[in-house]
């Protein structure tokens, strides 16, 4: 005779089974379908710079000191006063969202691209905020002031003999996140300009494309 006791806890813990395996590949579906929604969503945030072209509008640097420059398109320059160095260069942002720039670090020469960046709690972080739109122009600026910064002299000779220089920006999106380093090299050309590249990008709040 049938044990049907034994058959009805079997019938019911197979239909639990069952029941739990649904229910495990609806949440797991949830889940793919919350990150490919989140991945979107911060794509769609997402700013990415690069040099100007030649043929951009030059854009009008002022500092806080009311020292003012006119950058060209693709291009750096760096003036030298009796009380401090200014340096700025402009960018493009080819990302779909808007670059908010918020640190950067310099190298008087020209950077080994197999070199990875320094600390960013290191940098040196602007005295304002500069916002890039996505698919629009804007620029970077920084300065010495300081005679006693270690950095001060290199800076000032590799300017005054006209050399390259490497700048490590650091930028996010306007939600404060997607933290990105992109390394320019600024290049001389003509008597008093540099031709600006940019050679590596890295992200520190999620994977490296490569």
């Amino acid at each position: 005779m049938p044990d049907w006791t034994t058959i009805s806890s079997l019938a019911t813990a197979g239909g639990t089974l069952v029941l739990a395996g649904a229910t495990f590949a609806a949440v797991r579906s949830a889940n793919q379908s919350a990150r490919v929604t989140e991945r979107a969503l911060l794509a769609g945030l997402r700013p990415v710079l690069v040099p100007t072209r030649t043929t951009d509008a030059p854009e009008k640097v002022g500092f806080v000191d009311q020292h003012w420059m006119r950058v060209e398109g693709q291009r750096g320059k760096v003036d030298v006063t009796d009380n401090a160095i200014y340096l700025a260069f402009t960018v493009r942002n080819v990302g779909s969202g808007i670059a908010i720039l918020d640190r950067w670090d310099l190298y008087p020469g020209r950077a080994n691209t197999d070199d990875g960046h320094r600390d960013p709690a290191t940098y040196r972080r602007l005295s304002r905020d500069i916002y890039v739109p996505p698919g629009d122009i804007g620029f970077w600026q920084g300065a010495f002031r300081d005679t006693e910064d270690p950095l001060f002299d290199e800076v000032l000779r590799t300017a005054k003999d006209h050399e390259p220089f490497t700048v490590d920006l650091l930028y996010e999106d306007h939600e404060g996140g997607q933290r990105t380093i992109s390394r320019f090299s600024l290049v001389p050309v003509g008597d008093d300009q540099w031709l600006t590249a940019v050679s590596r990008h890295w992200n520190l709040d999620r994977d490296d494309p490569r």
